[in-house]
């Protein structure tokens, strides 16, 4: 079991726009192969922050049109970190949560029974999971964009002493990378 920190992102590090936006990342040509399905049969809960949810909500419609969310996720239990409140989609398995990540990191192992924990996004919250110790792995798909400025990929400093890098792909216009993540030291 691995808690994996799985996104896209720009070559010069950023996971959306100054406006939230993932715009870019639809342009670019992925190739034939889509490797999430793969990737999500062995995630058994995973967690993003209110502004990822958010993006879910107006993008997909979800609230209106539930299915959007249930057919990619099912019954995969999401932990969403917010200090807010936020709709519920209807049927879907939903906590909602605040404060550290480490309570909430223990629930999503206990309800993935074995399986992975993906972490969507974004940068800040999977920073904080870094921070625990509770990062694994990352796997980036690097797309030949640049943005400039927007929401950072992991808005932390991690050396090459905490990353080891275990495969290089291709997927169309996209560098997949894998690094291991060691915990921080004392």
């Amino acid at each position: 079991m691995k808690t994996q920190y799985y996104t896209a992102t720009t070559i010069d590090g950023y996971i959306a726009d100054d406006g939230n936006s993932l715009d870019w990342l639809f342009e670019v040509d992925g190739g034939d192969e889509h490797p999430f399905g793969e990737f999500f049969a062995g995630v058994g809960a995973f967690a993003m922050g209110a502004t990822t949810y958010e993006w879910v909500l107006a993008h997909e419609n979800a609230l209106e049109h539930p299915e959007n969310w249930l057919e990619p996720y099912g019954d995969t239990p999401a932990w969403i970190f917010t200090h807010r409140d936020l709709p519920r989609i209807p049927g879907a398995n939903l906590h909602f949560v605040r404060g550290d990540v480490a309570a909430a990191h223990k629930e999503m192992v206990a309800a993935a029974n074995g399986k992975n924990v993906w972490l969507v996004g974004g940068g800040e919250l999977v920073g904080a999971f870094a921070d625990a110790g509770l990062l694994d792995e990352l796997i980036l798909g690097v797309a030949p964009v640049t943005l400039g400025s927007g929401a950072p990929l992991l808005p932390r400093r991690l050396t090459s002493r905490r990353l080891t890098l275990t495969d290089v792909t291709r997927l169309g216009q996209f560098a997949n990378l894998r690094y291991a993540v060691s915990p921080p030291t004392s």
